[in-house]
């Protein structure tokens, strides 16, 4: 059974808590971030010994405060950068706000987290894993902002892999579809069962997270057909851009 660390950040959320229940499962000290001190304690609870941290990761002082704490407890082996928002509108209708409130959370973050916990990765001989999406590969019409956020996760975390070559420090992409949480409302979820998109539980990413840690691998996809047109989109992006356009007017129905 394992006994290092893992700093988790997002853990009350829906692929959170699947996350840290996996990892628990497969003996990890759990270090669980979150902002609701009460859903931690709950998760805490679930996972007897587990360590919680509340806080706000886009303040710098708290980002320091997290690393000194992971630091007392033996430092980082795994660190998972799976907090994240999500919110389904048209650029027109963002405010100046809620743009930098989703890159800050979604890219800024996990960025800086990578920067700051570097130390102790690299002593470690640790792992991060930069929990990304299918709209990390495929623009996607009123998901620009987080499109954004995900490309920019994956393309950072692919540019970092390849820097800390040789390193000792392994750093890997999850890319999940749609997934049966609370960060899709009820729009997104009708919207979903209209075109057909399917979504995964919380488990099945979780499951897949604890294959791509416990292999070679340093990027990995989850799900069919999505997986595919991400690999489509990088080589024949008009045939994803026809694909989707035939898709628009029932996406915008559900925006209405």
């Amino acid at each position: 059974m394992n006994s290092s660390l893992c700093v988790l950040t997002g853990a009350t959320g829906g692929i959170g808590k699947a996350i840290a229940h996996a990892l628990y499962t497969q003996g990890w000290k759990l270090l669980l971030v979150g902002r609701n001190t009460q859903a931690l304690e709950e998760l805490s609870t679930a996972c007897p010994d587990s360590e919680i941290f509340t806080g706000d990761l886009t303040d710098d002082a708290t980002r320091i405060n997290l690393a000194i704490k992971a630091k007392q407890l033996g430092g980082v082996k795994l660190l998972i950068n799976n907090a994240g928002v999500n919110t389904m509108q048209s650029l027109e209708r963002t405010s100046s706000e809620e743009i930098d409130c989703m890159l800050n959370t979604n890219l800024s973050v996990p960025i800086k987290l990578c920067q700051l916990f570097l130390g102790q990765l690299q002593f470690t001989k640790g792992t991060i894993v930069n929990i990304g999406s299918s709209f990390g590969s495929i623009g996607y019409p009123f998901q620009t902002l987080y499109c954004a956020s995900k490309f920019g996760l994956r393309g950072f975390t692919e540019a970092l892999s390849r820097e800390l070559n040789g390193s000792g420090v392994k750093v890997a992409y999850l890319a999940p579809r749609a997934t049966d949480t609370a960060i899709n409302n009820d729009k997104t979820r009708a919207m979903n069962k209209e075109l057909g998109n399917k979504m995964d539980s919380p488990e099945l990413v979780a499951k897949e997270l604890l294959i791509l840690i416990n292999s070679n691998q340093t990027r990995r996809f989850i799900g069919f057909p999505e997986k595919l047109f991400a690999r489509i989109n990088g080589v024949f992006p008009n045939i994803v851009d026809n694909a989707i356009a035939k898709q628009l007017p029932k996406i915008k129905r559900f925006l209405n």
